[in-house]
C-alpha cells in the first residue's frame, strides 16, 4: 500500500503522452524510494504557458488510463508503487534553503532520450487515432 509518510519521488510532467522514456525514468525513480507521486500538470486542451507545450490533447482521465496500463502490463500496481494526481499547471518549483528534497535528473541513455511525445501525437494524428 501506498504510504503517505514514507519518503516518496515525485514525478511531474504533462505525459502527451505517456511513453517508454516516462517509464524508465519512472523505473529509475522507484529504485531511490520504492514509491513514486506522478504528478499531471492540468494543461488537457490548453496551452501551458511555457514554450513548446501548446499541443496537450490528453485530458486527465486518459491519461491516468495511459499511464495504468503502461505500469500494469509491468507489474506495478496504482495505489502500491504510485500514485497518480491531478495538479495545477505548475511552471515554477521555487525552494528556499535547505528544504529537505533534492532535483535529480536521470540520464536514460540516448535511444531513450530520443523518445518525443511530439512525435508520438504526430503519429497519432497521421493515422486519425488523436485530432
Amino acid at each position: 500500500m501506498f504510504d503517505w509518510k514514507k519518503p516518496t519521488v515525485e514525478m511531474l510532467g504533462r505525459w502527451q503522452p505517456w511513453h517508454k522514456g516516462h517509464t524508465e525514468l519512472f523505473k529509475r525513480a522507484l529504485e531511490k524510494t520504492g514509491q513514486v507521486c506522478i504528478m499531471y500538470r492540468d494543461v488537457g486542451g490548453v496551452d501551458a504557458g511555457v514554450e513548446g507545450q501548446g499541443d496537450n490533447p490528453f485530458e486527465f482521465e486518459d491519461v491516468k488510463k495511459n499511464i495504468n496500463s503502461a505500469l500494469s502490463n509491468l507489474g506495478y500496481q496504482e495505489g502500491k508503487e504510485y500514485i497518480v494526481i491531478k495538479v495545477p499547471n505548475i511552471i515554477d518549483i521555487s525552494y528556499g534553503r535547505g528544504v529537505g528534497y533534492s532535483f535529480s535528473e536521470h540520464d536514460l541513455g540516448e535511444e531513450i532520450h530520443k523518445i518525443s511525445a511530439t512525435n508520438i501525437r504526430k503519429d497519432l494524428r497521421s493515422k486519425g487515432k488523436l485530432e
